[in-house]
C-alpha cells in the first residue's frame, strides 16, 4: 500500500513540474519577434569598447595628475569638449588647497598630459612645477545657457520672494490699521466713561 501511494505522490509531482519545466524552457518568440521588428540606425550605438577606445572615467576623471619628479599636482575633474566635434580639447584640473579647501581649477590642454600607470593604476603626468601651477590664472569659465527647468525654478522662485514681500507690506499696514483702531476704540471708550458719569449739580 505504500508503494502504491509513493508511487502515485511521486506520479503527481512530476505532473506538476513536467508543464513548469516546458514553460521555462519555452523561448519568448514574442519578444525575439519585436526585436527583429526594430530598426536600429546605424553609425549610432556602441557594442562595446573598442581596443583604440577609453572610457573618460577611467583614466581622466577624477585620475590624479603627477609632475615629472614624481610629486602629485592634482587631480582631472572635468573635461574640456570642442563645440564643433565635440573632441577633447583640455582638461579641468584641481590644484593646490587641502581636501578641496582653496583649491583652484586650471585648464590644461590634452596634448600636454601623458599617460602612466603607477603602482598597477592609471595616472596622468604633466611635466610643470607646484610654482608654474600656483602662477597659472585660474579657469575662465563662461555662464552655461540655463535649461527651462532653471529657468522655471529661478521665476517661481523670484514669485515666492515678492510674495513674501506683498505679504510682509499688508502685514504691517494691517498692523498699522489695527493700532490705529485700537487707539480709537480706546478713546471712544473714555469718552463714553466720561458721559456715563453722573454729572453733579
Amino acid at each position: 500500500m505504500n508503494k502504491l501511494v509513493m508511487s502515485l505522490m511521486a506520479g503527481a509531482a512530476l505532473a506538476l513540474t513536467v508543464p513548469a519545466i516546458a514553460q521555462q524552457k519555452a523561448p519568448d518568440t514574442k519578444a525575439a519577434e519585436k526585436k527583429a521588428e526594430v530598426v536600429i540606425p546605424k553609425n549610432t550605438f556602441y557594442r562595446g569598447q573598442g581596443p583604440t577606445q577609453y572610457l573618460a572615467k577611467d583614466r581622466l576623471i577624477g585620475v590624479k595628475v603627477y609632475n615629472s619628479k614624481g610629486e602629485l599636482i592634482g587631480d582631472i575633474e572635468d573635461l574640456v569638449l570642442g563645440t564643433a566635434d565635440n573632441d577633447v580639447q583640455g582638461v579641468i584640473m584641481g590644484v593646490g588647497g587641502f581636501l578641496g579647501v582653496a583649491e583652484k581649477k586650471i585648464g590644461v590642454r590634452y596634448s600636454a598630459l601623458k599617460s602612466d600607470t603607477r603602482d598597477g593604476k592609471k595616472i596622468v603626468i604633466l611635466d610643470v612645477s607646484k610654482e608654474v601651477l600656483a602662477a597659472v590664472d585660474a579657469y575662465g569659465r563662461t555662464e552655461p545657457k540655463k535649461t527651462l527647468l532653471e529657468k522655471a525654478k529661478e521665476a517661481a522662485k523670484s514669485a515666492a520672494e515678492r510674495s513674501k514681500e506683498v505679504g510682509k507690506a499688508a502685514a504691517e499696514k494691517a498692523k498699522e490699521v489695527g493700532k490705529a483702531a485700537a487707539e480709537k476704540a480706546k478713546d471712544a471708550a473714555e469718552k463714553a466713561k466720561e458721559a456715563a458719569k453722573p454729572k453733579t449739580p
